[in-house]
């Protein structure tokens, strides 16, 4: 016999799109169950990128979830475009009066589990959704086992589909998880950690004709640097020599160096999801669409759709009208296709494509020219970047 469980709402997937939106629900009075297919150990050792807008950052501390993510360590107020010999830096404080917050969406991950944790309802590890059931009804199911083998099945009001990129809950909205609007890069990123004291207090984007370097950072002694390179790239083609000399192509500032302890090829993706609601089951975060990292949206665009979600749940669960259900996608969908736009633009300025001829290579640096030497496009770049205020309420 299969655990039998019921909640209000069932979220796949302990994302921050999934943990955000618990938390949030909780402090209105609504019941939800979390679950995922990895390990709690596995979701929190993950490293991966982030940058918090100044909005994310506001929701995070302002409900709870996160004490730590406007830290003022951790705080960027530009960034830096090197491209054709020169260097131009985005001032964000004075172009917008924001900033972002250089927080990793592994520490974020943290703090949301923690915060589950200290509610008393906590994430359900190890228990890998397998199917939607009864998607067209008023009582929608999650079926799934535990690492252990054991079946489970979650009868809610609603259902999140939360979990990620390779979402199954696609299926239960669209029929496909592949349904949907799509772009694939032809090229990616080829990314390394190492253990290193920082190059630059601030993120560097840089473009030359070799094509384009990005200088970040995950702490004081560990960066993330990422150099232009076709997507089939092995990561183990290249020597640490060949891999430093490729960073340093463009870039301003000498790089410090120390051991590189990983190495990897990070494929770039646009994707939207055809439909994001059928009846009551709802698609969020990289289930309802993925960007390529260059505009730092991901995160950030997640945490949109999660707002949009706990304004339309609290309005369904304790007003009782479905109106704010109905109008989600529409609502979500705007940000998203301008985050699509954002992240395409910065892209498609910054990257050389392999078929890009002297015009194409010419007119891109009048574009970055254009940019950098006009104070309203500098705000333009600063505003996205720094993220757009939410659309829904959340307090």
């Amino acid at each position: 016999m299969a655990t039998q469980m019921k909640t209000q709402v069932a979220i796949m997937g302990a994302g921050p799109s999934g943990l955000l939106l618990a938390h949030l629900l909780q402090r209105s009075g609504i019941d939800s169950i979390v679950i995922d297919g990895k390990s709690r150990e596995e979701i929190e050792g993950t490293v991966k990128a982030g940058i918090v807008e100044q909005p994310a950052a506001e929701v995070l501390v302002g409900s709870g979830a996160s004490s730590r993510a406007m830290n003022k360590e951790y705080e960027h107020h530009g960034i830096t475009f090197d491209f054709d010999g020169g260097s131009h830096r985005f001032d964000f404080t004075k172009l917008v009066n924001k900033s972002v917050f250089l927080f990793p969406q592994h520490e974020v991950l943290i703090d949301l589990i923690a915060a589950r944790i200290a509610a008393g309802n906590p994430p359900l590890f190890e228990h890998l959704a397998e199917k939607i059931i009864d998607e067209n009804t008023n009582n929608p199911k999650v079926v799934g086992k535990t690492a252990s083998g054991e079946e489970f099945e979650i009868s809610a009001d609603v259902v999140i589909g939360a979990d990620g990129s390779a979402s199954i809950a696609r299926i239960a909205v669209n029929g496909s998880q592949t349904s949907g609007y799509f772009r694939e890069y032809p090229f990616a990123w080829y990314g390394i950690l190492t253990e290193a004291p920082m190059s630059s207090d601030e993120l560097i984007y840089s473009r030359s004709e070799e094509g384009f370097v990005l200088i970040s950072t995950r702490t004081p002694d560990v960066q993330r640097m990422y150099f232009q390179c076709d997507p089939t790239m092995d990561p183990n083609s290249v020597s640490d020599e060949e891999i430093w000399a490729k960073l340093q192509l463009g870039v301003k500032v000498e790089l410090k160096r120390g051991p590189i302890f990983r190495k990897d090829v990070l494929r770039f993706r646009s994707f939207v999801a055809s439909g994001l609601r059928n009846n009551r089951i709802f698609l969020a975060g990289d289930a309802a669409h993925t960007v390529p990292p260059t505009g730092a949206k991901g995160m950030n665009l997640a945490f949109s759709d999660v707002l949009w979600l706990n304004q339309a749940l609290n309005a369904f669960f304790n007003e009782g009208t479905e109106s704010l259900m109905d109008s989600y996608q529409e609502d979500a969908l705007d940000r998203i296709w301008k985050a699509q736009n954002y992240s395409y633009w910065m892209t498609t300025m910054l990257h050389i494509a392999p078929d890009a001829t002297e015009f194409d290579k010419k007119r891109q640096l009048g574009e970055l020219y254009s940019v950098t030497g006009s104070e309203y496009a500098r705000q333009y770049v600063a505003e996205g970047y720094t993220g757009w205020e939410y659309g829904a309420a959340w307090k």
